[in-house]
């Protein structure tokens, strides 16, 4: 077994690359190097749209690839994200055939599936796909998925582990959503309890080790047990939770984007309104692990280590 790694240098990839070196040797691509050096680890910096990836994994027999990389945060160039969320995925498939690659590892997302008023209260990996156009994250995983649904169809050779992760929450977790977290006071719709589900860091890497040492395919939601209201996260933060009409915050969002004050537009209203919520039955059943930490474990663990520590750093 060797295994290809992109987007290797960001956290999750660095923990993948110390859990798999002891057992096989790993080829990590990435923009940069970050991390040292270390035994059965090769490094190349490399784009994930680059022509040369083909190449890189037959010189290396690479027989399994973990597909990290990706715009997480959307930049104001739609259009470069598209090219490399969706056209680089589409390159590493391709370097994928053309060097007789077996297996196939993709973290998606739970965004995949979009934020519609009729979601189901649960979300299944039957359910189907509708990324909102108004989000580009939304929209790519999406886009991402249906390429991955035809290389299924006309490369059945190449297995494919697909991971549809909820919010990702660790000891470090830095980004759009934990900010939401850190204001002073959180910010609910009237009438529509937004639930987040949360997945433990350390869950997610032993997903993916666990998937790649073993091959195992088929796609699966990754979500703890459980999910948590607004309500609920405001009890747990202790701060006060302001509860809107969608008609004020909407208007609220239109203006302060047409004035340049926020990033968020009115459409984007969704995003906190109808937020997917990922059921784990065929993760625990199928692909047979149960998430170390329930969705409520996995926030008090961040609030404790990760908020509280910030607070107590100023």
């Amino acid at each position: 077994m060797k295994v290809l790694i992109t987007g290797s240098e960001g956290y999750i990839g660095q923990a993948l690359v110390a859990k798999l070196t002891p057992k096989c040797e790993v080829v990590g691509i990435d923009l940069a190097q970050r991390a040292p050096a270390q035994e059965n680890y090769t490094f190349v910096a490399m784009d994930i749209r680059a022509s040369e990836l083909t190449e890189l994994m037959q010189t290396h027999g690479i027989t399994h690839v973990v597909h990290l990389a990706s715009v997480m945060q959307a930049s104001p160039d739609r259009q470069r994200d598209y090219d490399i969320d969706v056209n680089g995925t589409r390159n590493v498939l391709n370097a994928c055939i053309a060097a007789g690659v077996q297996h196939f590892t993709v973290t998606s997302s739970g965004a995949a599936y979009g934020y519609h008023a009729d979601n189901p209260d649960w979300l299944s990996e039957s359910d189907p796909l509708r990324g909102n156009e108004s989000f580009a994250y939304s929209h790519h995983k999406r886009l991402i998925e249906e390429l991955l649904a035809e290389f299924r169809a006309d490369h059945p050779k190449l297995q494919q582990l697909v991971l549809r992760p909820g919010t990702v929450l660790g000891r470090t977790t830095d980004n759009q959503i934990t900010d939401l977290f850190k204001r002073k006071r959180l910010l609910a719709i009237k009438g529509s309890p937004s639930p987040f589900v949360f997945i433990w860091d350390k869950d997610v890497i032993e997903i993916i080790y666990q998937g790649v040492l073993h091959s195992k395919a088929g796609i699966y939601n990754l979500a703890g047990t459980g999910a948590m209201p607004m309500q609920e996260i405001a009890q747990v933060l202790d701060k006060p939770l302001m509860i809107l009409p969608a008609w004020l915050l909407g208007g609220a969002l239109r203006i302060g984007h047409a004035l340049g004050l926020t990033q968020y537009s009115a459409e984007q209203l969704d995003f906190l309104r109808y937020r997917p919520v990922l059921d784990n039955t065929a993760l625990r059943e199928e692909f047979g692990y149960t998430p170390m930490k329930t969705s409520r474990e996995v926030f008090e663990f961040f609030v404790e280590h990760n908020l509280h520590a910030a607070e107590l750093s100023k």
